[in-house]
């Protein structure tokens, strides 16, 4: 459960930008969407191996 404490007088609008920071952070939207639809084991490899490749080529370019 998240809890945001209000102090005194404080706007309503504010509260509610922390408590969506706080729900962002927990991750549930994000599991959610991702077990909406199955993804073979051998996809999510091929998907992160080629995430890596592609960050380390964003880093060879950044050193040249």
């Amino acid at each position: 459960m998240i809890i945001v404490p209000l102090k005194e007088g404080e706007n309503i609008e504010k509260a509610l930008k922390k408590f969506k920071r706080k729900y962002e952070k927990t991750g549930v939207v994000k599991e959610l969407r991702r077990r909406q639809e199955f993804r073979k084991p051998s996809v999510v490899k091929r998907a992160q191996k080629l995430h890596a490749v592609y960050v380390q080529a964003m880093h060879r370019s950044e050193e040249a």
